[in-house]
């Protein structure tokens, strides 16, 4: 759904927090967090924080106008950034629909601490890659400080409770349950303390369990095994690695103790063992996997074929739409270190990146050519490209510039550029409407252009059935 239909400037929202924010929290968000999730998510969250009194839980009442003046974002990036913060778990929203006038209630969420952050199994796997070796080891450094050898050169000597207070009996039951009922905050108020966050989950229905379970033998492993806090990390690490039941089962056999119980700690290390072992020693990073519904155009039912085109870029990820264009293979390291790098760096989603590759794919005969993916990423995020629809538009307008990016420079002796001579293989949506794009040569090369856009286009009807 577009952002326009889930909040407007004028709807009204109140912020909140899940028990008091210390000042070590901003610490903790802005050198672990913030780089998994961006400048304008960290900004939103300390914006609202900012709104809230201090030693209070809730703020006044503001409209999502004043936030969007306070911040400098449009309301576009600010709905964006609330939804990343909702998914990192550092954000709830609610909201209240009277009249046709819509009202929200942001609750803040305490991130991680330190430890719960670096021992999470998800989020810290995402920091290391995403900054390096080094830099991690150097926040790992920041949060944490020496062990005192306490227990060997000091004696505890501490007094216990019972050691220095007794307790005196009440006068009457009635007099204690008179009291009784002042303990207790009223109805509608609660009292302010800190409720720490939970680490994040992903859905069970995420990873197909049945499968598993029935590809197990229980004579290997049984049933019981299977705990809820077992099942819990496997979901995520079959997230977080892109794990599949078959490959799975292999895994859990291997961090099977002699209880016949599972270690969570040795199924991480097998399931990071196996990807680095499958991916040669990288680790996965955080990307957004589909094109986000706010930026998805086609929201009916197809109806041409170029609107069918659009809906599959909108909905399939770069990584399954470079397996289908190859057949189902998987790419190489290379290909997704190109495609990997133009999300991360030039900050394309991924259905622009679908079209890109599309585009490039058929431009150079099926290659994925590191210069020119670049150059045309480089100038899709400059004109702020954001759908599928207006990276189509652009490619089609700016055919005549990309014509020129993709040959090199010749020159003879007498220093003249010569032209090229060979026919350009076109995005079958590419011809529809383009002014720019010149004819085919002759009838053998548009039956040539032809064949191969009908036989790309079976490829990816097969792998989408």
């Amino acid at each position: 759904m577009q952002h326009w239909q889930e909040i407007v400037p004028i709807d009204r929202y109140i912020v909140s927090t899940n028990g008091l924010l210390h000042e070590y929290d901003r610490k903790v968000l802005t050198f672990l967090y913030q780089p998994l999730m961006g400048i304008h998510c960290f900004s939103l969250y300390m914006t609202l924080w900012a709104e809230i009194e201090e030693n209070r839980l809730w703020s006044e009442s503001s409209s999502h106008h004043i936030l969007m003046n306070m911040i400098g974002l449009n309301l576009n990036d600010i709905y964006d950034a609330r939804l990343k913060l909702e998914g990192i778990g550092l954000l709830k929203t609610r909201v209240k629909i009277v009249d046709g006038n819509r009202s929200f209630i942001y609750e803040l969420q305490p991130p991680l601490n330190p430890e719960q952050f670096f021992l999470d199994g998800m989020l810290n796997i995402y920091l290391y890659r995403k900054i390096g070796k080094n830099h991690f080891a150097r926040l790992k450094r920041f949060f944490c400080d020496r062990k005192t050898p306490i227990e060997e050169e000091y004696k505890e000597v501490t007094r216990s409770f019972q050691d220095v207070y007794e307790s005196a009996a009440p006068e009457s039951i009635q007099y204690s349950q008179e009291y009784s009922s002042d303990l207790e905050p009223d109805g509608n108020e609660q009292f302010i303390g800190r409720q720490e966050q939970k680490a994040i989950q992903v859905n069970a229905d995420f990873f197909n369990f049945d499968l598993l379970i029935s590809g197990l033998n229980e004579s290997l492993l049984p049933k019981k095994a299977l705990t809820q806090k077992v099942k819990e990390a496997i979901s995520n690490l079959a997230f977080l690695y892109g794990i599949d039941a078959l490959q799975m089962k292999n895994i859990l056999l291997s961090a099977l103790d002699e209880d016949n119980e599972i270690n969570i700690e040795e199924l991480r290390k097998a399931a990071r063992d196996w990807y680095q072992f499958v991916h040669y020693d990288q680790l996965p990073v955080l990307i957004e996997r589909t094109q986000p519904p706010m930026y998805q155009i086609q929201q009916q039912e197809p109806k041409t074929k170029e609107e069918e085109l659009m809906r599959y870029l909108e909905t399939a990820s770069p990584l399954q739409f470079l397996k289908d264009l190859s057949g189902g293979a998987e790419p190489s390291k290379a290909d997704m270190q190109i495609i990997e790098e133009t999300m991360m760096k030039q900050k394309l989603l991924p259905g622009v990146v679908n079209v890109l590759i599309h585009f490039v794919m058929l431009k150079t005969d099926m290659k994925l050519t590191k210069g020119y993916v670049e150059k045309l990423a480089s100038h899709w995020s400059r004109k702020q490209v954001k759908t599928v629809k207006e990276a189509m538009e652009l490619a089609k307008s700016e055919h005549s510039k990309y014509l020129g990016w993709t040959e090199p420079k010749k020159t003879g002796k007498s220093g003249s550029r010569q032209k090229p001579i060979r026919t350009e293989f076109l995005p079958d949506w590419f011809n529809e409407g383009s002014k720019d794009a010149p004819p085919p040569k002759d009838d053998s090369a548009q039956n040539e252009l032809d064949a191969k856009t009908r036989a790309l286009e079976e490829k990816l009807k097969a792998f989408r059935k």
